[in-house]
């Protein structure tokens, strides 16, 4: 691996406090760091060659992708030091995201700059002090943290509203005593709210005057076909008028804490939920006008743990084979599995698009001419490779490449070595202006030569790589799960066998079948399968 000399990155990211100077009307914070920084790297003549921006805010590492992508690529040893303004910048996550920090920048042997102190993770002294830095940083969080909290649910209590986005039928607006927000009807919107409550638990009448209560699904085709249009979508999905239908907001109520987010670990890893809390929230009266009544509302409630349907048991198996596999040929959505029922006793493929043309087809069906198409392609692919077997690369031709490799990294060493001594030596007077000049630029165009050769060898080598392992592992892969596939029973293996060999699958169908011809396989299917691809060499 090649160490690249002088190389330093700049991190930026905003904190709590650069925003209220924002808003105070002091700059742009990113941009003034940024300047901030260059200047400071300039003076100390370090090359800054990448810059992270971080735009969101996020406790842990993993809802911050610039700091994600900054620990990933100072893990190649090629980063001699990061720039922040403050070591803070960095992290404010629990112990475990500090000790992720700590670490990557130790084992990479980089170190982190700020304009009054430069941290090496691998001195003791400035290992402590980075480390107690964080400490102090993620205790600072957690205190203003628990105000921000603190203030939120005072807010709440007043009646004001203090969530990001208003729901639909009402507008945000500053409170009337100026201190914070609260809703104000939008009536045309309003109208839509009050029609989705009286659809939902009065319902409509038919020719005989026999009023029916209409579900979620059928409340979104009644409100597409009056092209009445939803806040976001082009279109109303259930989960947006289950939303509305479950909102005491439309009461003139405030509802705070209802869906905590709530931290699990699985399988080594956090995951992070936010189930309905039907005990522990703020149930207030707002300052905003009501839109529907208490009693309409609470119908609407009975009329919803009526209709409830009986959830999965939670060792329930999968019993789509081609499940994540395919996707629409037409809108591009999933193709998911309808169950059987009365009129069709098997199970079909459908589009998830409820309003895709995309026609369905029995599952067996389209899962037996997917392996039918994947049987042919292997014949052809492998023969293929049996008219061009002298192509294929020894193990001796790639053992060749992996030293010449390693060889032009270690001239691409030298070479950079060389052109910093380049600087040293025009420092202490050896080399004169038009000297270094000249022997800067020789030793550049050799860098630029040998990293060119270098490229064009890696390519090589990954191209011969892919070659090999396609006959040597992927053919035989393909040959023993086509072989075995009708002999699974278990869908969740089938489906688990097909994603070893298959990228995606695109259905298309555009004429439905007659009858007694379900059979008649008239669709078209697209496969990807997962061709081995190069493995890039360091």
């Amino acid at each position: 691996m090649v160490k690249k000399i002088n190389e330093y990155y700049i991190y930026l990211r905003k904190s709590r406090k650069d925003r209220d100077a924002e808003m105070r009307g002091e700059g742009e914070t990113l941009a003034r760091h940024e300047k901030l920084l260059l200047e400071f790297a300039s003076k100390q003549r370090l090359n800054v060659t990448r810059i992270y921006k971080e735009v969101v805010s996020g406790e842990t590492i993993s809802s911050r992708p610039e700091v994600k992508r900054l620990l990933h690529d100072i893990e190649d040893g090629h980063c001699a030091g990061v720039l922040v303004m403050e070591i803070e910048r960095l992290a404010r996550g629990d112990t475990k995201d500090q000790g992720i920090i700590a670490e990557s920048f130790k084992y990479s042997n980089t170190k982190i700059i700020t304009p009054m102190k430069t941290y090496d993770p691998n001195d003791e002294f400035d290992e402590e002090y980075f480390e107690f830095g964080l400490f102090m940083s993620r205790r600072e969080y957690k205190t203003i943290n628990r105000r921000i909290q603190r203030g939120r649910i005072a807010s709440v209590q007043e009646g004001r509203f203090i969530s990001s986005t208003a729901p639909y039928g009402y507008n945000k607006v500053k409170a009337p005593d100026g201190k914070g927000y609260t809703l104000e009807i939008d009536i045309e919107r309003a109208n839509v709210v009050r029609m989705i409550y009286k659809w939902y638990t009065i319902g409509l009448p038919d020719e005989t005057g026999v009023r029916h209560p209409l579900g979620a699904t059928a409340i979104c085709r009644k409100l597409d076909l009056l092209h009445i249009k939803p806040m976001v979508n082009d279109t109303w999905s259930k989960a947006s008028i289950t939303d509305i239908l479950k909102n005491p907001t439309y009461t003139g109520k405030i509802r705070w804490s209802y869906r905590k987010e709530v931290k699990k670990i699985v399988d080594g890893s956090i995951i992070k939920t936010r189930p309905d809390n039907h005990d522990d929230y703020i149930l207030v009266d707002g300052m905003h006008e009501a839109i529907i009544s208490d009693e309409t509302f609470q119908a609407a409630q009975l009329m919803s743990s009526h209709n409830r349907k009986t959830p999965l048991k939670l060792n329930s198996r999968l019993q789509n084979p081609l499940s994540g596999l395919v996707r629409c040929g037409v809108c591009g959505c999933t193709m998911t599995r309808l169950a059987p029922t009365s009129r069709t006793p098997y199970a079909a493929l459908k589009c998830s698009n409820r309003y895709c043309s995309n026609v369905s087809s029995p599952l067996y069906l389209v899962e037996k001419k997917l392996l039918s198409f994947l049987g042919e392609w292997l014949k052809d692919y492998s023969l293929d490779w049996k008219n061009c077997s002298a192509l294929i690369p020894s193990d001796t031709e790639l053992k060749v490449k992996e030293q010449a490799i390693s060889s032009l990294n270690e001239t691409l060493a030298s070479l950079n070595e060389q052109l910093n001594k380049t600087y040293t030596f025009v420092e202490k007077g050896i080399y004169t202006t038009d000297v270094f000049l000249e022997r800067n630029k020789a030793l550049t165009a050799q860098i630029t030569a040998a990293e060119k050769d270098l490229s064009l060898l890696r390519d090589e080598y990954n191209n011969a790589l892919s070659v090999q392992q396609s006959q040597n592992e992927f053919i035989p892969k393909v040959r023993g799960i086509i072989d075995t596939y009708w002999g699974i029973t278990d869908i969740q293996t089938r489906n688990e066998m097909l994603k070893e060999i298959i990228e995606k699958v695109a259905y298309r169908k555009d004429v439905p079948n007659t009858r007694g011809k379900r059979d008649n396989a008239n669709f078209i299917l697209d496969v990807y399968p997962k061709i081995p691809r190069k493995s890039p060499l360091s």
